[in-house]
């Protein structure tokens, strides 16, 4: 179900609320440039600073707008256990294909903590779940043995890794021992060694700005077009790199705004990025070959 370019979508503001026209033109955007799934807040889309009602509603939103054309991967993660179920509940009711939940962050679990995390939330709600490990915000990291454990259970699907370590793809395939299990890269610079150690696709930022070159790339590697795929990646290698040379998803929204797609909003304490920054995120755009 779960393979190819997915972005993790930026959420739109306009004077300081969710600009809902916006969010539904760039969900259009995606599928008419051939991302395979979309993920409604995510990192990217700045859930940490939604309320619990925009959230929901965002949600609600992407899964109206997509109308079935490609899966939406709800984005519902939370540090106390009882909200991640809520946001899954709500994930599965109003239609989503599938929830992404990231480990509980700020009171650092233990492994047995991140595992009777993920444990209830699978007997819970009756909908497939990706994992979503990235240590850098949570401070906790979901080891191989963890995520081995996990990936037998009925609604645990697969992952989401932004650990760095492209390793982790063996690893998690030599312990679970199933390509059922889906593995996706949390990282645009490392997607295409992951889909060459046997991932399946990135839950991507970069997407955001260049949905149809991310998409491209992963075509072509699954097409066996090696020298294809790294020929795009190249042009967009600098990308992906500019869109966090300052606080996420700030120099996505910025490029957004460039394109003229959404207004360059994010909220506090994120802030816009600073003329340096920007004049980064421009350089990389043009080597890319993505214009207004």
């Amino acid at each position: 179900m779960f393979h190819g370019s997915i972005p993790a979508l930026v959420t739109p503001f306009r004077n300081g609320a969710v600009d809902r026209k916006a969010f539904a033109a760039l969900v259009e955007r995606q599928i008419a440039g051939g991302s395979s799934a979309l993920v409604p807040v995510g990192t990217t889309g700045e859930t940490s600073t939604l309320t619990t009602e925009e959230h929901k509603d965002v949600v609600t939103l992407c899964v109206e707008v997509a109308a079935g054309r490609v899966p939406v991967i709800a984005g519902a993660g939370s540090n106390a256990t009882d909200e991640a179920i809520d946001l899954v509940e709500h994930a599965k009711a109003v239609g989503a294909d599938a929830a992404l939940v990231v480990c509980p962050y700020y009171n650092k679990p233990n492994q047995d903590g991140l595992e009777a995390h993920f444990r209830a939330i699978n007997d819970a709600v009756a909908l497939p779940v990706l994992l979503y490990n990235v240590p850098s915000r949570t401070v906790v990291d979901l080891l191989p043995e963890t995520v081995a454990r996990l990936a037998q259970l009925p609604n645990i699907v697969g992952i989401k890794d932004a650990s760095g370590d492209v390793a982790r793809v063996s690893q998690h395939a030599a312990l679970i021992g199933s390509a059922q299990f889906v593995q996706l890269s949390g990282e645009d610079p490392n997607a295409l060694g992951y889909l060459a150690m046997g991932g399946k696709g990135c839950i991507s930022v970069t997407a955001n700005v260049a949905p149809d070159m991310c998409a491209a790339m992963h075509a072509a590697f699954q097409a066996g077009d090696l020298a294809g795929a790294q020929a795009i990646e190249r042009k967009l290698i600098a990308l992906h790199k500019a869109l966090f040379c300052a606080p996420s998803p700030g120099p996505a929204k910025y490029a957004l705004s460039r394109l003229g797609l959404c207004e360059p909003d994010v909220r506090l304490p994120i802030t816009q990025p600073d003329a340096a920054a920007r004049e980064t995120i421009d350089a990389a755009m043009a080597l890319a070959g993505i214009h207004a």
